[in-house]
């Protein structure tokens, strides 16, 4: 019998979580049929080998990849000895619900049209630390609370996402030109996208523990430049990476933070900001009184400010990838 599920893992360093993640599929109830495929992205850290009876339940298949290429080459790797029906990518650093599995299942066996989905990480952290819960609740409120519910598709993200392995192979896997975990995810969405809806379904869930403020202000800039060259190419915002609503917002953001210098040397300074201030609090109300609700007032304040150097984090990322492709 045909398995249903190929779970497919890329793994570089991350032996601190691999083995949780493993535990948690072990836990899974009523799950479907599945393999799980770790592809070891040459890493100098060594797989824990997981317990005997996880490792017995899951039948785990290891790839080791001779040299260091990313996760789209690790995905793409593991999807070529994949024999599901539906692939399953996770990140290596996630855990699964008992019921994650079930729930994703449950999805396509109700739905035969549907190809491809992509799941939801919660808002809860085990840190108590102010920006992995920031950056939590931004994620969740991105999905949950200001999306357009219209939307056609979403962003199949690699953390937790599901697609049919024919499908895959059809449209030709990960770009693999990208050496890192940039916006592979992006560019494989909009092809995805050209013939087929990729359903969000809010009920597959996983925890995911985010990292400090650098790690994450880093992979902005370096998404926002990367995905300027898609849009040089698609000409358009859209839903997967950034609207034009957010695209107003990020700008809106650094406009703040560029008039206030400017505010304290002049009335100009000081109207054009309260003019941009506005303009940006409006934009990002939903999440300020997201953050006020989950946290409190201060949480909110501050997330305001953290917010307003993501976006400068952003905008440097974006303007750096438009003066690339000017040269």
């Amino acid at each position: 019998m045909r398995l249903f599920f190929s779970i497919v893992i890329p793994y570089h360093n991350s032996s601190a979580t691999i083995g949780r993640l493993l535990a948690s599929i072990a836990k899974s109830k009523k799950a479907p049929t599945l393999e799980v495929i770790v592809v070891d992205d040459a890493s100098f850290e060594e797989i824990r080998n997981p317990k005997s009876e996880i490792r017995n339940k899951l039948k785990i298949k290891i790839i080791k990849l001779k040299t260091n290429r990313g996760p789209a080459v690790a995905r793409n790797r593991g999807v070529e000895i994949a024999r599901g029906k539906f692939v399953v990518f996770l990140d290596s650093d996630v855990e699964l619900f008992p019921d994650t599995l079930h729930n994703l299942a449950k999805v396509f066996l109700d739905d035969p049209d549907v190809v491809a989905l992509t799941g939801v990480w919660v808002k809860e952290q085990r840190s108590k630390d102010f920006f992995p819960n920031f950056k939590a609740l931004r994620d969740w409120s991105y999905w949950i609370n200001e999306r357009d519910k219209s939307g056609y598709y979403f962003l199949f993200s690699t953390r937790i996402a599901a697609i049919k392995k024919s499908v895959f192979q059809r449209l030709g896997g990960f770009d693999e030109q990208y050496p890192a975990p940039l916006v592979e995810d992006i560019e494989l969405t909009y092809r995805i996208a050209r013939r087929y809806a990729i359903i969000f379904a809010p009920n597959v869930r996983v925890r995911h523990e985010f990292e400090g403020f650098w790690p994450i202000a880093k992979k902005y800039f370096l998404r926002a430049f990367y995905w300027t060259r898609l849009y040089q190419r698609r000409k358009k915002f859209d839903p997967v990476a950034t609207t034009w609503q957010e695209a107003t917002t990020t700008i809106s953001g650094v406009a703040v933070v560029s008039f206030f210098p400017l505010s304290l040397i002049g009335q100009i300074g000081q109207i054009g900001l309260i003019c941009v201030l506005f303009l940006h609090l409006f934009l990002i109300r939903k999440f300020l009184a997201f953050m006020y609700h989950e946290k409190g007032l201060w949480f909110a304040i501050r997330g305001f400010f953290t917010g307003l150097v993501l976006y400068c984090f952003i905008f440097a990322g974006a303007l750096a990838g438009k003066l690339k492709l000017g040269r």
